[in-house]
């Protein structure tokens, strides 16, 4: 398992390039919580870059998550890895979120998505975001309705990290990819 066969795999089922930068946003968080959680940032990253590699074609549940499940598992992946994808969807209820690295990955989905919807529509983009400016928007609920708000505090809440701090977290680990993630002004 290495993070140039997760990304192309990522590559050989997403053609849209939003969806591929959203699993980059989530990787890098992924990856800057297991430095703080002193975890293995290898495994945490491709955990992160491959939690919706199988959306684009399988967007309905539960074929998301469990078709890329059955790619992972057939080729090799870890058990602790397809486990902590299959529970980032709150209805397989077999799969409740366990360990650090299931209950970040949920934490930082959600997130990580919104926080892109709020830089996008700033001319600084990710550039000085706050989360009071991300609190602000998360209260408008017409701005990106279909993001999850009960999923963005509730997997702070589950990761036991205050939602601000969280927040921040999120938006410094993004910003160090704002290239990639064409969230740089």
């Amino acid at each position: 398992m290495n993070r140039q066969d997760a990304f192309d795999l990522v590559c050989e089922y997403t053609k849209n390039l939003a969806l591929i930068r959203h699993m980059l946003s989530v990787e890098s968080a992924m990856r800057a919580y297991a430095k703080k959680y002193q975890a293995d940032v290898e495994k945490w990253g491709i955990v992160g870059l491959l939690h919706d590699f199988d959306y684009e074609r399988w967007p309905n549940p539960p074929d998301h998550p469990l078709q890329g499940s059955r790619i992972l598992a057939e080729r090799g992946y870890p058990a602790d890895v397809i486990y902590a994808i299959k529970s980032h969807a709150d209805y397989l209820p077999d799969c409740p979120r366990l360990s650090q690295m299931d209950k970040t990955l949920f934490a930082c989905d959600e997130l990580a998505g919104f926080i892109t919807a709020v830089a996008v529509v700033r001319p600084e983009k990710i550039v000085g975001l706050t989360p009071k400016s991300v609190k602000k928007k998360l209260k408008q609920k017409s701005f990106a309705a279909a993001v999850n708000r009960d999923d963005i505090t509730s997997g702070a809440d589950d990761l036991g990290e205050p939602l601000d701090e969280h927040i921040q977290f999120v938006i410094n680990a993004m910003s160090e990819i704002a290239d990639q993630l064409d969230l740089a002004p």
